[in-house]
């Protein structure tokens, strides 16, 4: 565990798929703001060695509309308790979400563990997506009933 997984390249799948993707902008001790993904060269330098993209920002509420959540996380438990760096931001942003949507930690395969600690203010994950597993439900969390991505 160390840096949480996701790439350019399944950001580039999902737009060629056809799928509107909103990546998260984020602001000291806010919730998430989203910007929509167009591309590796829209991509900025931003706070926490993140890269953002640089037009039209969505506020926190935009989350609302999303069928599917790819969530980074350092681990996610088999509950779908998600281990994030500790900043808070998607534990400030993700009960904003549609209780529809497909909440989907993005891990590695030995970051799917089998328990982590949990605090009062965590959402539980539906799903943990990896690459050798690719996607595994999670237990009986507030998610757990979700509708197959």
């Amino acid at each position: 565990m160390g840096s949480e997984p996701g790439s350019i390249a399944l950001l580039d799948a999902l737009t060629e798929a056809g799928t509107t993707v909103l990546v998260p902008v984020t602001r000291t001790g806010e919730p998430l703001s989203w910007a929509r993904y167009m591309g590796e060269k829209t991509l900025m330098a931003a706070d926490f060695g993140l890269r953002e993209p640089g037009g039209e920002i969505f506020p926190p509420e935009a989350v609302a509309k999303a069928h599917t959540v790819l969530v980074p996380a350092l681990a996610v438990d088999a509950r779908g308790v998600r281990l994030g760096r500790g900043a808070g931001f998607y534990d400030r942003t993700l009960h904003l979400a549609s209780p529809e949507a497909v909440i989907i930690a993005v891990v590695r395969d030995e970051e799917l563990v089998d328990e982590l600690p949990e605090d009062p203010h965590d959402i539980r994950m539906g799903w943990a997506l990896t690459p050798g597993k690719g996607l595994v439900r999670l237990g009986s969390g507030d998610r757990a009933e979700q509708h197959t991505p």
